[in-house]
């Protein structure tokens, strides 16, 4: 991508997470990244294309992502330990891209909506996977492993909301306590801290 698509995705995830999809205009978007607006048409096409690309490429990230990770070991506890790490550390590092995936799926057109949904759908489905796994070793002792999923990846996208650099933990301990913590809420006993949670992007290791 050239440095002026950076310059209007740029903007336009800053202006889609503080004034939601409908509350922000085209004018505000050129203006924000310093641009005309016939020129801002030129590298956002609709302003619908430029909200699902957003989309798009925070979705795959986590489905490239989690895939690796779901194909790395048979041992669930483990995956799914990388899983909690990996996904508090990408939600932690880009909270506008975590608010406006979560937030303004409803702005979508039915068919650009179903397009965006069938990424995160295939995304909680690796989460799925590993759950039932889990179970069915006799890892995890769940009694709804979809509420488990559910529940889970509410908990850690939850960082978004609240993660500060400048805090007293570093990003790579929090990722660890969430992994242990996340295995324990699904009945795994001892220390579960097996592996290091990979990371989507490199760790900026500010505290939290």
């Amino acid at each position: 991508m050239t440095s002026t698509g950076e310059r209007v995705h740029a903007a336009a995830l800053e202006l889609f997470a503080e004034r939601g999809f409908h509350g922000t205009g085209i004018r505000q978007l050129a203006e924000h990244a310093g641009l005309s607006s016939a020129t801002l048409y030129h590298y956002m096409g609709t302003k619908e294309d430029l909200l699902v690309t957003l989309m798009r490429t925070s979705l795959e990230r986590l489905v490239r992502a989690g895939e690796e990770i779901a194909g790395s070991t048979d041992d669930a506890p483990t995956r799914l330990a990388d899983l909690v790490g990996m996904h508090v550390t990408s939600h932690a590092q880009r909270p506008l891209e975590t608010r406006v995936v979560d937030d303004e799926v409803h702005a979508l057109s039915p068919s650009r909506r179903q397009e965006v949904v069938a990424l995160r759908d295939r995304y909680e489905a690796l989460w799925q996977q590993v759950i039932d796994d889990g179970v069915g070793s006799g890892h995890f002792a769940v009694t709804s492993a979809s509420i488990a999923r559910r529940a889970l990846l509410e908990m850690c996208s939850g960082v978004a909301r609240w993660y500060d650099p400048a805090g007293r933990m570093g990003l790579g301990e929090l990722a660890e306590e969430y992994s242990a913590l996340a295995l324990r809420l699904l009945g795994v006993v001892g220390d579960p801290a097996t592996t290091p949670a990979r990371r989507v992007a490199p760790d900026t290791p500010g505290p939290v």
